[in-house]
């Protein structure tokens, strides 16, 4: 945990202090003194302006506050705002803040079994069996649920922001083609070991620097999903951009579990009210966002060399070179661990087999 000292300066530069403090003063006045005051939620994102959860917080930020009938309003503060995404998390867990997105890939470290979103070939092709696998199967959802609410968090949401790509400055196309390539990750035990399989070098560093890093050098590649790859620029500093269909970027949306319990029933059924709601919509936002970020990329790049997929016999290769890292993630979680990877397994199995009867 950071100091309390950083986080006070945090908040003072944000704005935030003065809500803290006096938290009436940032509830907007009724035109009589009878009327009950407008009460104040933050949600902090993991991306910036113009992203999948950017466009998430804003379709929550819309619904919340037409279906409280004004009673309630909700600031949305863009990644950067609030510090890394580590703090952010941490800013939930201190009740600064109400509601984040909280990505496997940083969150791994709080809670060691979400990165089983990080294994690759786990996930079916699908988009939509894979929604309906993180969101609509009770059982798992239930082990999740429980998983969150040991670190005090409320797990509201997992969705899926698009297959995540890799963009590189050669050409890989085998396991092989890995060996000595300095991939970026985030900073997760796991990500490290998925690409140390592949003979690559993995470097953890922080969202904000990956353009300058991929400009000087300093690192040969990353994996993004496609609307990322073009809203951060990284495609101008890398000569290749490879759909491998590994892993698709998976994220959560939280809030603290003690403000979610202290709120009145009503507002508990609003809050996942809107958060069912918004499962369906943001699946079809991301595969517009990609879609067009796709155009927007060989547009404005037409030299990039773009590898649409890989050879099955290719896929094949990394798949079986990506195995013994979910021996890894067994060792890191234990049985938790050993037990959620077979039924996330033994799900989308079902979903696949239900769709080809």
């Amino acid at each position: 945990m950071m100091n309390s000292a950083f986080y006070l300066k945090l908040i003072q530069l944000s704005g935030l202090l003065i809500c803290l403090i006096l938290p009436s003063a940032c509830e907007s006045e009724g035109t009589a003194s009878t009327e009950e005051p407008v009460v104040q939620w933050r949600f902090a994102i993991e991306e910036t302006i113009g992203s999948v959860q950017h466009q998430y917080a804003i379709k929550f930020k819309e619904l919340i506050e037409t279906r409280s009938a004004g009673k309630i309003e909700v600031t949305i503060y863009p990644y950067g705002t609030l510090g890394t995404s580590d703090q952010i998390t941490e800013l939930v867990d201190m009740e600064v803040i109400q509601f984040a997105m909280a990505s496997p890939g940083h969150l791994g470290k709080l809670i060691p079994e979400v990165q089983v979103f990080l294994l690759h070939f786990l996930f079916s092709d699908d988009d939509e069996i894979n929604n309906k696998v993180l969101n609509e199967d009770p059982k798992l959802q239930e082990t999740f649920d429980e998983l969150y609410a040991r670190k005090d968090l409320k797990l509201l949401s997992i969705f899926s922001e698009g297959w995540q790509v890799w963009t590189t400055k050669k050409d890989i196309q085998t396991p092989d083609d890995f060996q000595g390539v300095k991939m970026r990750v985030m900073t997760t035990p796991l990500l490290l070991a998925a690409y140390e399989a592949y003979g690559a070098s993995p470097t953890p560093l922080p969202y904000s620097e990956v353009y300058s890093a991929l400009q000087l050098n300093m690192i040969d590649g990353q994996e993004n999903p496609v609307f990322a790859i073009q809203e951060m620029n990284f495609y101008e500093v890398t000569d290749w951009m490879i759909f491998a269909r590994h892993a698709p970027f998976i994220t959560t949306a939280v809030t603290n579990r003690k403000f979610f319990n202290s709120l009145s029933p009503e507002r508990q059924k609003l809050v996942l009210g809107v958060v069912s709601d918004l499962n369906g919509y943001i699946l079809d936002v991301q595969k517009q966002f990609n879609r067009e970020r796709l155009n927007l990329i060989r547009k404005n790049r037409p030299k990039l060399k773009i590898v649409d997929e890989l050879t099955p016999e290719a896929r094949a290769a990394f798949r079986e070179a990506s195995q013994p890292v979910r021996e890894q993630f067994i060792e890191m979680t234990g049985e938790d661990g050993r037990k959620l990877l077979e039924e996330i397994k033994a799900t989308i199995k079902n979903y696949e087999d239900r769709q080809t009867q």
